[in-house]
């Protein structure tokens, strides 16, 4: 790998779905995140382009991320985010490297208000979202324990302009 280039962040969380599914985070601050992905052949449907279930993804993770991230400073990296509601318009199919980007539009103590876009290498867009997110610091289950959030270790991790060459 060229030292030069810049290399994805580390989610702040582990979120196995996510990794399977390859997503890469590339900017992550000030109510923002973006997100890569290169499109496999899991990802497609049967025309051979993204499937809407991970375009939905990428929208729900990089809308999440930025609800997230006004928060990364604060005692163990904040409160985790649920999606309470998320619509999504397809306009085209997107093939080969894809990149999302959420913006934190609003936010309550205990609610985040959140648009996303998918574009392709080509930049056109290709999706777009919105959704609100809930702010939670464990998530309470049928036993009603909660379960805490999945950190990683914390590590020295900037914030990085998203408009950085690739």
């Amino acid at each position: 790998m060229n030292p030069k280039l810049p290399a994805p962040l580390q989610f702040p969380l582990r979120i196995p779905f996510v990794e399977e599914l390859g997503f890469e985070l590339w900017h992550l601050g000030g109510g923002r995140a973006e997100l890569r992905v290169d499109l496999r052949e899991g990802h497609l449907n049967s025309w051979e382009v993204a499937h809407g279930g991970v375009l939905m993804s990428l929208l729900d993770v990089a809308m999440a991320m930025a609800a997230r991230s006004i928060h990364q400073q604060a005692d163990g990296g904040g409160p985790g985010v649920a999606t309470i509601e998320m619509k999504t318009s397809f306009m085209r199919p997107a093939e080969g490297r894809l990149r999302a980007e959420g913006q934190l539009l609003d936010h309550t103590t205990t609610l985040a208000f959140t648009e996303g876009r998918v574009f392709d290498e080509a930049g056109r867009l290709c999706a777009h979202a919105t959704g609100t997110f809930k702010y939670l610091r464990g998530l309470p289950t049928g036993s009603r324990q909660a379960k805490a959030l999945q950190r990683r270790p914390a590590t020295d991790t900037p914030e990085r302009d998203s408009k950085e060459p690739a």
